[in-house]
């Protein structure tokens, strides 16, 4: 098809060109011949390039398929749930590795009983999960929900049951360092409680069975917060029929033995029965006289001093026994010092009794009793005033010892 056009204005990167009907065109201008100018009049042969619409149609068709083989062939997939092992309080649960394809991760949850229990940490390269905490003999459901650019997909639901305390079929348990016969025991032992034995320490490993604390996979298990016990625990779930503490059964634990609490108790007997202990049988008092020192108070002053010829002065008083001597002689005597004291009491006579308590009385009635001052006729104190001011007085039991005897 030849069409003809007159050339409008001409420019350096278009040129206008006018249709007969008065349309304007706006065309390449490196595309007309160089000499043109306003009012020129070109021809353009107008004609469809069929082979060249039909290879451009294959180009843009294997660019298609490029692209949904590449970006649309595969989509993400929903995780495959399924419960690994199950105890008395803990679920173990593992899944197939998720499929992705081109989409992009986002996040990787647990759902328990319908509500979020938590994200998975690293879901690329964990495939197992440890819920602990459970319910004894108690039903749970569990799915995941994966999330990725190319939409949510959610697992199927899987019910667990927790296990009862006689149910011993969930235990797990990976050996360490024990002697042969130890181990043929034990392998028996747990074959006939249903529990199993796995090689190394994983996930779903319960309990860790050693005599000696070393090795590769001890010290893997006490980084994991196994339990770590002695392979009498196994002997002891067997005999009670149900999973019991491990506490005894630590494998740094004090051992106790049978006759332990029997042997505890005659300990504590023994020590109740030790001399020298309050309230118990055994024992022994201290003498009375050197116990209580009122005991030393209450013991009778010595013969009074009969009086001088000379009145003025005060009577000496006896020499009294010293606190030190009563608590000698107590030591010495022992239990006899108490009938020394009544005998002496008896002996005593009525007056000597009277003046006692006479003298006790005064004693605290006045606990001191000035003497008084005897003045000379020119009005000066007396010689033996003067010394009994600087001697401090007399004492209270020589001012009632006068007192009586007068």
């Amino acid at each position: 098809m030849l069409v003809s056009l007159t050339v409008g204005k001409v420019d350096a990167g278009v040129t206008v060109l006018l249709t007969p009907d008065k349309r304007l065109i706006e065309f390449p201008s490196i595309l007309l011949p160089p000499d043109i100018t306003s009012g020129s009049i070109v021809d353009i042969n107008v004609s469809r390039n069929k082979a060249s619409e039909a290879s451009s149609e294959r180009a843009f068709r294997d660019l298609q398929d490029r692209i949904f083989q590449s970006f649309g062939a595969s989509e993400p997939s929903a995780p495959i749930l399924r419960c690994r092992n199950a105890t008395q309080t803990s679920v173990v649960l593992e899944w197939d590795p998720i499929q992705l394809a081109t989409a992009n991760l986002i996040s990787l949850a647990l759902f328990r009983n319908g509500q979020k229990a938590g994200n998975i940490p690293k879901p690329l390269s964990m495939h197992t999960t440890k819920i602990s905490g459970l319910a004894v003999d108690t039903e749970y459901t569990f799915h995941l929900v994966l999330r990725t650019t190319a939409g949510t997909f959610a697992s199927q639901r899987v019910t667990v049951r927790t296990h009862k305390m006689t149910d011993l079929s969930g235990i797990t348990i990976t050996t360490g360092i024990m002697p042969a016969g130890v181990r043929e025991n034990l392998v028996a032992a747990v074959e006939r409680i249903g529990a199993k034995i796995v090689d190394g320490v994983r996930i779903d490993t319960t309990h860790f069975v050693t005599t000696e604390g070393r090795g590769v996979q001890w010290e893997k298990a006490k980084e994991q917060n196994i339990p770590v016990v002695r392979p009498e625990w196994v002997d002891a779930c067997e005999r009670g029929g149900r999973i019991l503490g491990v506490t005894k059964f630590y494998l740094d634990a004090a051992r106790v033995g049978p006759g332990y609490e029997d042997q505890q108790s005659q300990q504590q007997q023994q020590q109740q029965q030790r001399p020298g202990t309050s309230g118990t049988v055994g024992s022994t008092a201290a003498p009375a006289a050197v116990q209580s020192p009122k005991t030393q108070k209450e013991l009778p002053p010595g013969p009074p001093v009969e009086a001088t010829e000379d009145e003025g002065k005060a009577p000496e008083p006896a020499p009294p026994s010293t606190a030190a001597e009563k608590e000698e002689a107590g030591v010495e005597s022992g239990t006899s010092s108490d009938n020394e004291e009544k005998v002496r009491e008896e002996e005593k006579p009525a007056t000597e009794q009277e003046e006692h308590k006479t003298e006790e009385n005064d004693e605290k009635q006045v606990p001191s009793r000035p003497k008084p001052t005897v003045e000379d006729d020119d009005g000066r104190e007396s010689e033996d005033d003067k010394e009994d001011k600087k001697a401090g007085g007399r004492s209270p039991g020589d001012a009632s010892f006068q007192d009586v005897a007068l």
